[in-house]
């Protein structure tokens, strides 16, 4: 008998083409789900008669109390090396399995560019305008040249960041707990001594860090009261390292010029969300690493994961 493999979260019902199911067809049966299961509850009915999940990132979690409703579950395929939202510790004691994909940084640093310069140059705005008979012309746009811009975190994608920006001849200053000035120089970025340094004197802001005990709120109302009022914010990292009602409070009053988001405290963001409506907010629903490319990878090591599992050799195990 076939072992089932669920596919969860799959909104653009990609699963099947990014990849080349076929080395583990006469052994499992796929079904992909397009929609996201809000509760505990309606994902462990979902579920119950899978043996396999292939999960996207750290859209689903798999909380101790999910897993234990999960007896017949043996493997969990999640994208990328890193993931916060599974507790090993509790799929270790139920016997299953968790291994992750291969990941590039390319397509969250292409994502915030896209942002960035689509705060800078009101693009929704203008092309909006454009399209529905508005006026020709209602934006004057943010110059980068000459400009500096702060990256929060300098590692593999603020690095990768970073060099964009010089090539757009921005200042280009970085800030991390465990950032040197040695280190910021190696990725060619000044270092800023402290990110209240850095949020005061940068015109765009680009947040890059892990989420952590040490990030969690790290831009507070206090640290974002410290930015320029034509500056603008961009996260594609974890919505929890900046405090939501904080952020949605500067745009409503004007005191930050802009902010690109593409992460949220919930997701999918509910209807009627504030950050749905929010002023002087350009917000995209978590595309940082929605590619083509990205998409091959993630899908095509799960495969290699099913088969190596169903083999008695499991790969890029996490844990």
């Amino acid at each position: 008998m076939k072992l089932r493999c669920a596919v969860l979260d799959d909104y653009q019902s990609a699963a099947a083409t990014a990849a080349d199911w076929s080395p583990v067809a006469d052994a499992i049966d796929v079904v992909s789900f397009a929609d996201h299961c809000a509760s505990e509850d309606e994902l462990a009915l979902r579920l119950a008669e899978f043996d396999i999940v292939v999960t996207l990132r750290e859209r689903v979690p798999f909380p101790a109390t999910l897993i234990a409703r999960l007896p017949r579950l043996r493997l969990i395929v999640a994208s990328g090396m890193r993931n916060t939202s599974i507790d090993y510790a509790a799929a270790e004691r139920h016997g299953i399995t968790v291994c992750g994909t291969a990941s590039t940084a390319t397509p969250p640093v292409e994502l915030t560019w896209a942002l960035l310069l689509g705060l800078a140059r009101g693009i929704v705005t203008e092309a909006n305008s454009l399209r529905e008979g508005g006026p020709w012309q209602s934006t004057v746009g943010a110059d980068l040249h000459g400009r500096r811009l702060g990256i929060l975190g300098l590692g593999k994608i603020g690095s990768r960041v970073a060099q964009v920006g010089r090539a757009f001849g921005m200042d280009v200053v970085a800030w991390s707990q465990n950032l040197t000035p040695e280190r910021a120089e190696e990725a060619g970025a000044g270092y800023a001594a402290s990110k209240e340094e850095l949020l005061s004197t940068s015109d765009f802001v680009s947040v890059h860090l892990v989420l952590s005990e040490r990030t969690r709120g790290l831009l507070g109302a206090k640290e974002l009261g410290l930015m320029r009022p034509g500056a603008y914010l961009v996260n594609t990292s974890r919505a929890a390292i900046v405090d939501q009602d904080a952020l949605l409070d500067v745009l409503r009053r004007g005191a930050i010029a802009g902010a690109g988001v593409d992460v949220f405290d919930v997701e999918p963001l509910p209807a009627g969300h504030p950050m749905r409506s929010a002023p002087r907010l350009l917000a995209t629903p978590h595309l940082g690493y929605v590619s083509g490319a990205n998409y091959a990878a993630y899908y095509g090591d799960a495969v290699e994961d099913i088969r190596a599992y169903l083999e008695g050799a499991p790969v890029r195990t996490l844990g």
